[in-house]
Formats: structure tokens, C-alpha cells, sequence
């Protein structure tokens, strides 16, 4: 076995959990850097956030929805805006252009423990 492969195996099977958020759902492990979709919070906070799934590397664990008495930890390390996107709708022959461009609100979290 390469240690490429056993690096990748050991990764994989470290714990880490699946938690919800702006309602996307993300995999985070502890010591991760996560981008998520804007929250109220302060920079410097910590949040708590429910978590859906949790697995300490062997087991599995789903909640239905969340899982009880269970927590990931997370500081709030800043407010970032992301890339541009644009929209443009045009009609051939017809001289119909619009143009619109959006750039969403992030939060980079830093998870810090998995409580449960």
C-alpha cells in the first residue's frame, strides 16, 4: 500500500460530521476551514450548529432530522463576498439585451470540536 493511499484511507476514516446550514447541508471535520452561506453572527463568535449525521471514523450515526445532544462548535472568521455571477438574456435579430450580475454574502466558519 502507497502512503498516498494510506494517507487518503486515514483521512477518510477520521470522524467528522454532516451539519445544516442556510439550507445547504456540509461534511466538516475538526480544524476545518468552511465557506457557508451568510449568518448574523460577529466575527470572532462561536456558533453552534445541529448536526444531521456524525461518524467517530468506524460508526455511523443519522439523526431524523438532528441528532440529539449533539453539536458542532464553529468561530466565525469572517464575512466574505463571492465570486460574480452573471446572468445575460438576449433575443437574436431583435436588439433585447439584459444584463444583471450577483455576488453572494459568505461566512468562513472554523470548525473547531464535534460535540456528541
Amino acid at each position: 500500500m502507497s502512503s498516498h493511499f494510506a494517507a487518503e484511507v486515514k483521512d477518510f476514516m477520521s470522524a467528522y460530521a454532516v451539519v445544516e446550514t442556510g439550507g445547504k447541508q456540509y461534511l466538516v471535520r475538526p480544524e476545518d476551514t468552511v465557506t457557508v452561506e451568510s449568518l448574523p453572527d460577529k466575527d470572532g463568535t462561536e456558533i453552534t450548529l445541529k448536526i444531521l449525521a456524525v461518524s467517530d471514523g468506524t460508526t455511523l450515526k443519522v439523526g431524523r432530522p438532528y441528532i440529539d445532544n449533539s453539536s458542532v462548535s464553529a468561530l466565525v472568521l469572517k464575512h466574505v463576498r463571492g465570486p460574480k455571477v452573471v446572468a445575460f438574456k438576449q433575443k437574436r435579430r431583435k436588439g433585447y439585451r439584459r444584463k444583471k450580475g450577483h455576488r453572494q454574502e459568505l461566512t468562513v466558519l472554523k470548525i473547531k470540536e464535534i460535540k456528541g
